[in-house]
């Protein structure tokens, strides 16, 4: 099954919007646009030419691969939800945390509450690197 899939910018790394067409077929799985502009159009009001002219954008930037030998045509994200989120927590640590990632965690973890099951996963993560410096 053949895959449209070109990068015409240097830094693949998605806006807002972008992110949530992501998260949609990220939850879904892959999909058409119609798909996407369905789930879109109930939560966020997004009209389908925009869902449309997104796509098409995020392809050219290789966030999304096509496949363009099926009709309607179906897409899927380029990359896995966890690696798109490391490009784009690495970038703000380094554009606005001058690198430190104890900042950027102390600074997550003062905006909003996390659940008891998030609190155990950070101690079980702060365990494993006092572990193994």
């Amino acid at each position: 099954m053949p895959r449209q899939r070109t990068r015409t910018t240097s830094s693949g790394k998605p806006t807002d919007s972008e992110c949530m067409i992501l998260s949609v077929l990220w939850a879904q799985g892959p999909a058409t646009v119609r798909e996407v502009f369905e789930e879109l159009n109930e939560s966020h009001g997004m009209g389908y030419t925009t869902v449309l002219k997104f796509m098409q954008i995020m392809t050219e930037k290789g966030l999304l691969e096509r496949d363009t030998t099926v009709r309607p045509q179906v897409y899927q994200p380029a990359e896995t939800r966890q690696t798109t989120q490391r490009t784009l927590v690495s970038d703000l640590l380094d554009r606005a945390f001058a690198g430190s990632p104890g900042t950027l965690a102390l600074q997550a973890l003062a905006m909003r509450k996390s659940t008891p099951k998030e609190l155990a996963e950070i101690r079980t993560l702060l365990d494993k690197l006092e572990a193994s410096s």
